[in-house]
């Protein structure tokens, strides 16, 4: 007597049959899904990682204040344009720091427009606005030392760190200008 084996395909086989190319379709779909989300959904801007504007003009305001305490470039500086601007001219100071956040906001990315208050050569102006500064190289490093210290006060994530850093140092040569000359 021999045995026959049945060959019939019930509901349940369907089913489970179902089940095992579903399941890895839709994985597929859902990795697929993402990886086409991830591709259309742009990357915020600097501003934006930043925290915005208010966010901004906080970092501005300490770096600001701390600009004015650092002896190589503040108060007590031996450049005689940079010690006269930190003593002489701090009714100057809540309109430099409005015209600072300004320009971070415009050059991270965000909404407002910085426009230089004495235009120069380049789009920025930040030549005219710091050649009567007299402004050193190294002078420049201080400053920009200080916003890292800034940036590092405020837990601002290196990524983040790192560009606004490049953008102000993008500016050197413009920011220096006023010490070449005699």
């Amino acid at each position: 007597m021999t045995k026959t084996r049945s060959t019939s395909i019930t509901r349940r086989s369907i089913v489970a049959g179902l089940a095992m190319i579903a399941v890895p379709m839709a994985l597929a779909s859902a990795d697929n899904a993402q990886a086409q989300n991830k591709q259309t959904t742009p990357e915020k801007s600097l501003y934006e990682r930043l925290g915005g504007a208010f966010a901004i003009a906080a970092v501005v305001d300490h770096f600001s204040d701390a600009v004015v305490k650092n002896p190589i470039v503040g108060q007590k500086s031996k450049n005689p344009q940079l010690r006269e601007w930190h003593t002489k001219s701090l009714e100057r100071l809540p309109g430099l720091k409005f015209m600072r956040t300004l320009w971070v906001c415009d050059v991270s990315g965000g909404p407002f427009k910085f426009a230089a208050t004495r235009p120069g050569a380049t789009p920025l102006g930040l030549e005219e606005a710091h050649r009567n500064l007299r402004i050193s190289p190294a002078e420049f490093d201080e400053v920009a030392a200080e916003l890292g210290r800034t940036l590092d006060h405020f837990k601002i994530p290196k990524r983040e760190k790192t560009e606004v850093l490049e953008a102000f140092a993008a500016h050197k040569d413009e920011v220096t200008a006023g010490a070449k000359r005699g």
